[in-house]
């Protein structure tokens, strides 16, 4: 990775830091434009984990499956990165427990209807 780029993911791990929802940019699959939404996410190391909030049935998860690049922004500070998502129903249960754990069990019952999916998004 170039200096460059090592500077902008410090500046954008840093920006994490300081929030609890960052703003997500998809491209839409049948439009072709760009849409954004605030998202929830859990950050281990170098990766970050969303979680649809209909899961499978979200739209920005169906546009994601057709084009991966994503991009996220907090603070002002923005990373671009391709996304894999998670099927795997162990895996999801993993990140839908970590998202239970920062965002209180309460909360993601309020907000989150269906849990089949999740999203794999790198930062290095």
């Amino acid at each position: 990775m170039s200096k460059a780029g090592n500077i902008a993911q410090g500046e954008f791990k840093t920006a994490l830091k300081n929030t609890d929802e960052i703003e997500l940019i998809v491209t839409g699959r049948v439009s072709g434009r760009k849409t954004s939404r605030p998202v929830w996410f859990v950050q281990e190391a170098d990766t970050l984990y969303l979680v649809p909030v209909a899961g499978s049935d979200t739209e920005w998860f169906k546009n994601v499956l057709h084009n991966p690049t994503l991009t996220l922004a907090a603070g002002g500070i923005t990373w671009t990165a391709k996304a894999k998502p998670i099927m795997d129903p162990a895996k999801v249960g993993e990140v839908v427990e970590k998202f239970r754990a920062k965002y209180d069990a309460g909360n993601v019952k309020k907000y989150y209807s269906k849990f089949d999916v999740a999203v794999e998004v790198p930062l290095a």
